[in-house]
């Protein structure tokens, strides 16, 4: 089933005429490009063998649907990606344009290589060639969306409005990563995600700091102190209530996850640290996977442009994320946030809180025949039994779909860490794609045996 070098570069030209355009859904500048990705895709689709392509609108971004019916007795599979992407920023790192994709050292560079049009192409690939041999083990429908990037905010009213054209028997999803090219994984668990902004407020008015500064509350250092007292001297979050529905890991599980070849100088080498920190009592495996966090993500305020201005600032903000284990739901958390942190404002400063996005977490079954059949493919596929990996992300649709179409998933992803998803410099290996596409057909063979 290799695929031909001929085919190989076809297909690479394809993802680079992919790759080119700029479908940033959370910059309103990209709007008609966006639109341009998802008609792209549309026609690709058709041209692979689809029976049916369109365009579904929503109060947002289209969802692109198309299916390949062969035979109602088969298993029917409903293949999940998105097509908008992350916004390339800080663009003066990349070291070539991020929608300009290059190849460098077996790998295609570009904004959404891995995460996620290079994954999701993979199978719009792995149709085209099941149509050239004009073999179909199992239904297909595609559901790819543009908003993924910002929350996915319409996709669960698209899903409630069209669960009958979208039944089947299981969801595949390739939007996730595995452990290394030598040591497969399975996704089998994913963290949910409270995102939200905070506002923090002194003086009506910025103030000059000598007339000012040491009597009237000063916004950004009152936004450090709050932010730094949300944890205490061993990572544990203070917020009241944060960790009373944490989902606890057995030691057996704890165990198994711990056996997968981690080394922790090589992490540290790769991202340029020389020690690790995060909650006390736990590893670094299981810090990024099986318990949540709280993490800043940006902060500012005040005067930050060149050179000096004497300014006692009136406002300062914050973006704060927290990643969710199982049970924790990101609504309560949300309102936990919010209480404590408005409550420990000090005098003299008023405090507003944002909501803006989140999900909950998910996992999923390790003994189904979807999860038989992926592993089953990566043994063919890639020579070696893949390990199943709770992922420290989130992918807040997964448990939309349990909720709303009643479907499990299966998370067959082959990106790496180094691939640098949502930074500089994103990329994809060459052979993770073209193994990704030989993957996905043997996985609906073995779907259809198992079935």
């Amino acid at each position: 089933m290799n695929i031909s070098a001929q085919d190989q570069e076809k297909y690479l030209q394809e993802l680079k005429e992919f790759l080119k355009i700029p479908s940033v859904s959370a910059d309103r500048s990209f709007h008609q490009e966006v639109l341009k990705a998802a008609t792209f895709l549309k026609d690709k689709l058709l041209e692979a063998g689809a029976q049916v392509a369109e365009l579904c609108p929503t109060k947002g971004f289209p969802v692109v649907y198309a299916e390949r019916m062969a035979d109602p007795s088969l298993p029917t599979v409903l293949v999940y990606g998105h097509y908008d992407v992350q916004p390339p920023d800080p663009l003066d790192l990349w070291e070539s344009p991020p929608f300009e994709p290059v190849i460098k050292n077996g790998r295609i560079v570009a904004r959404g290589a891995c995460d996620d049009k290079g994954q999701l192409y993979m199978h719009v690939k792995a149709l085209e060639r099941m149509n050239q041999r004009n073999e179909f083990p199992c239904n297909l429908k595609f559901m790819f969306e543009g908003e993924e990037e910002v929350g996915s905010d319409n996709l669960g009213p698209f899903l409630q409005a069209n669960k009958e054209k979208l039944k089947a028997d299981l969801i595949l999803v390739s939007d996730t990563s595995i452990f290394s090219t030598d040591v497969p994984t399975i996704t089998v668990g994913l963290r949910g995600l409270s995102y939200l902004e905070v506002e923090v407020t002194g003086p009506n008015r910025d103030l000059h700091s000598g007339m000012y500064g040491g009597a009237v509350a000063n916004p950004i250092n009152a936004l450090c102190q709050m932010i730094a007292s949300l944890k205490d001297e061993h990572n544990h979050i203070v917020i009241p209530g944060f960790y009373d529905k944490v989902l606890t890991v057995s030691d057996e599980e704890r165990g198994l996850m711990n056996q997968i070849p981690f080394s922790l100088s090589s992490y540290q080498d790769a991202l340029g640290i020389n020690a690790v920190s995060g909650e006390m009592g736990y590893t670094t495996l299981e810090r990024v996977s099986i318990r949540p966090t709280l993490d800043v993500n940006g902060i500012w305020g005040g005067y930050t442009g060149e050179g000096a201005k004497t300014v006692l600032p009136s406002k300062a903000y914050a973006k704060i994320s927290m990643r969710l284990v199982p049970n924790q739901e990101p609504d309560e958390i949300t309102r936990l946030f919010t209480e404590h942190f408005i409550a420990m404002a000090p005098p003299g400063i008023q405090v507003k809180v944002t909501p803006h996005h989140g999900g909950e977490p998910a996992l999923t079954p390790t003994d189904s025949a979807g999860y038989r059949a992926a592993s089953l493919a990566f043994q063919k596929v890639w020579g070696k039994t893949p390990l199943p990996m709770r992922s420290g992300g989130s992918i807040p649709i997964v448990s939309m779909f349990e909720k709303v179409l009643g479907l499990k998933t299966v998370l067959m992803g082959f990106g790496l860490d180094e691939d640098a998803i949502h930074s500089p410099n994103e990329s994809y290996r060459l052979d993770h794609f073209f193994k990704g596409i030989e993957s996905i057909e043997v996985f609906y063979k073995e779907l259809a045996l198992q079935s």
